[in-house]
């Protein structure tokens, strides 16, 4: 793992007199799972709605395959082939599983208004195609048994795993997923970390976000820590887990930035 697809340089976002993130610097290695974790408040998701662009930096840099992605827009860095999860699932409740994946796969394709009223072979080209990447989908995540469930009568843990699928469906280079492992028991965390096993497995590099350390020690090929807004640690989980300075954090220490 010697090829840096993500690189975060010296990322800051300052909310009037908050420094939520500051000077924040890592690189995310082709193919590899990158865990970032740290307590409550350190800027986990604030680092992801950088990378994102769901929110302006206030200086430094985001570089996604040496491209200097920091002034984009949303679903500019979203068709580059950066994609994610949120805390709290945002898929549409009241649309069935296979809605909610087709619309997932929207930046990967060519059909505008016209095309979709005419039914040309673009529309024809593309709804194929999403339908067989749906299908596809449906079998990767687990839910082959649930295509046509709505949103709302699936189980949180179901719902994860969709939000997932979405997520996958327009093929992205790296996932960020937000605490994929929330809210849900051991079992269950046991099943979605397989699914991370599998993204990676598929060539996917995996950034997340979480709090479930056992997890996190299992599963991450390299890890960063903040706290306060700062970077405190990097490195693989055996270094992390023996670190003071993170011991110190995750036991109620100061500020280290």
């Amino acid at each position: 793992m010697c090829n840096a697809l993500l690189k975060v340089e010296d990322l800051t976002k300052q909310f009037g007199g908050l420094l939520a993130v500051n000077k924040v610097n890592f690189e995310v290695y082709e193919g590899e799972i990158l865990a970032i974790i740290g307590p409550n408040g350190a800027g986990k998701t604030s680092i992801f709605n950088l990378i994102s662009k769901l929110m302006p930096a206030t200086s430094g840099s985001v570089h996604f395959l040496n491209e200097n992605i920091t002034g984009l827009k949303s679903y500019q860095v979203a068709a580059r082939g950066i994609t994610r999860t949120f805390q709290a699932t945002s898929l549409f409740d009241q649309l069935r599983v296979v809605d909610n994946l087709a619309i997932g796969r929207r930046v990967r394709t060519r059909t505008r208004s016209w095309d979709a009223i005419l039914h040309n072979s673009v529309w024809k080209k593309d709804k194929e195609e999403t339908t067989l990447k749906v299908m596809m989908m449906l079998g990767f995540i687990g839910l082959q048994e649930k295509p046509f469930h709505f949103v709302s009568s699936l189980s949180q843990e179901e719902q994860k795993r969709l939000a997932i699928g979405v997520a996958l469906m327009s093929d992205p280079k790296i996932i960020l997923l937000d605490e994929p492992c929330g809210g849900i028991n051991n079992d269950e965390t046991e099943g979605i970390t397989q699914l991370i096993r599998n993204i990676k497995e598929a060539g996917i590099t995996v950034c997340l976000i979480e709090h479930k350390m056992r997890m996190v020690m299992g599963l991450a090929d390299r890890i960063v820590v903040l706290n306060y807004g700062c970077k405190i640690a990097e490195g693989e989980p055996q270094e992390i887990r023996s670190n003071p300075t993170v011991i110190e954090a995750y036991l109620g220490g100061g500020n280290h930035c």
